[in-house]
């Protein structure tokens, strides 16, 4: 199925929505929208392909998506690793990062330990930036996207392409412009960037109610069975 775009605007009021008329906490939303990135991996790169995944966090609610992934990854029988050089400031994060070291998932912050860590890994998930991402880019992110714009090592996204504008797409110039991807999950709803996408498109996010979803326009795909992602294609221009 093909699924409608949503504003970055409108996402964030639909997060607003979820948690003050919805009743999910952020722990929620977040706890579920990790989980739904851990199914992707496991979709994209199952580990026959390779155990070693490194997780690249940024300091907001898109690396806590990350931290998430990265502890049911780990229980998956994955090898995940933890690439975190700035912590968000919330308790929340500190709680995520503390589940992670009760696992004994390395968790580094140096940009060397990144260089190898790149080297050693099968897939890499970004977690940086999600929709409300508007630029520029900020040291360590900016060389961190290069190297892996660099990298042959395949790139799953979570909810947009880190350095790219939820509207206009990758940079057109420096860091990013050349970041294409092999992966994108979209969280809720596709983000219109996704018309510069290509490549594997999975939609997360199997708790919208029909009323959220007539309000702000989406589709609610039917995922089967239990799974908390489908792969889907998707009409960027009918809904911005």
């Amino acid at each position: 199925m093909s699924l409608k775009a949503i504003s970055a605007k409108d996402a964030a009021s639909l997060d607003k929505d979820l948690m003050e008329i919805g009743g999910w906490s952020l722990d929620q939303l977040m706890e579920l929208a990790g989980l739904s990135v851990s199914q992707a991996v496991w979709r994209v790169h199952p580990p026959s392909a390779g155990k070693n995944v490194l997780v690249v966090c940024g300091p907001g609610n898109n690396g806590g998506d990350g931290l998430v992934a990265a502890r049911h990854l780990a229980h998956y029988g994955y090898n995940p690793s933890v690439f975190y050089p700035k912590q968000g400031k919330n308790e929340l994060y500190s709680r995520l990062r503390t589940q992670l070291e009760n696992l004994s998932i390395p968790i580094i912050a140096d940009g060397d330990a990144f260089s190898i860590a790149l080297k050693e890994t099968s897939l890499l998930v970004d977690a940086i930036f999600g929709f409300s991402f508007g630029g520029p880019l900020r040291e360590p992110f900016g060389t961190v996207i290069s190297e892996i714009e660099r990298s042959s090592v395949p790139v799953l996204s979570v909810d947009a392409p880190s350095s790219w504008d939820i509207a206009t797409g990758p940079p057109e110039e420096g860091p990013g412009a050349r970041f294409m991807p092999s992966a994108l999950i979209s969280l809720s709803a596709p983000k219109p960037c996704v018309k510069f996408y290509s490549g594997r498109h999975f939609i997360g996010g199997r708790f919208l109610t029909k009323d959220i979803a007539e309000k702000y326009g989406l589709d609610l795909p039917k995922y089967p069975g239990i799974d908390q992602v489908m792969e889907v294609g998707v009409d960027a221009d009918a809904r911005i």
